[in-house]
């Protein structure tokens, strides 16, 4: 299983990352003519979110090379040994492949409004439909679900880590979002908001 596990879990978020990041952000750059990533770069409250998540993710991504050239070695720090069987490892693959599929269907779902940050400069189209009628954030959901796999897949304080900093970092960046969209399409927005939840509303 380790060997597995350590071939797979590399793979599994560059394919994330490429896919869902990069390759719908140039998707999206081509529609719109500009670059669909807008977390700012200065000192404010919002730029420091920002840089935090940068921070988190080449953690992560440091963390998964790791562990496919050091496996023995990463593996075993900071295990919580309890967790270290089948029957919650099979359950995190599930969860991360499930992770993989929601989050691009989310993106595809928000065509030409898909944006890294709060887009300042464009008025987007607020998406309901699809994955959006059961979860306001859908894509945050699904980035919730594959950290939270991941952690039952590698059963370490340091996964667990980033599951929490990575959970807390989205909750704030989702509330950011909020004020912003209630600005911006008003009682439509606010409507929504009473309708559908904020990660899922199960009918």
């Amino acid at each position: 299983m380790t060997d597995f596990i350590r071939f797979f879990i590399p793979l599994y978020f560059i394919i994330f990352f490429a896919v869902s990041f990069v390759g719908i952000s140039y998707k999206v750059a081509k529609q719109i003519g500009k670059n669909p990533n807008v977390l700012p770069k200065d000192d404010s409250a919002y730029g420091l979110v920002g840089f935090y998540f940068k921070i988190v993710l080449s953690g992560l991504f440091i963390y998964t090379m790791l562990l496919l050239f050091f496996p023995e070695n990463v593996f075993n720090v900071f295990k919580i040994t309890i967790l270290e069987n089948n029957f919650v490892q099979y359950p995190g693959f599930a969860l991360m492949i499930f992770a993989l599929i929601w989050v691009i269907t989310a993106q595809l779902q928000m065509k030409n409004s898909w944006r890294i940050g709060i887009d300042n400069t464009t008025k987007t189209e607020l998406v309901t439909h699809g994955l959006f009628k059961f979860s306001r954030n859908p894509i945050f959901l699904g980035m919730t679900i594959s950290l939270v796999g991941f952690f039952l897949v590698v059963p370490t304080v340091i996964a667990l880590t980033f599951l929490l900093m990575g959970s807390v970092l989205m909750q704030i960046q989702i509330r950011l979002e909020e004020e912003y969209l209630i600005k911006e399409h008003g009682q439509i927005y606010l409507a929504y908001k009473n309708r559908v939840k904020r990660m899922l509303s199960l009918y």
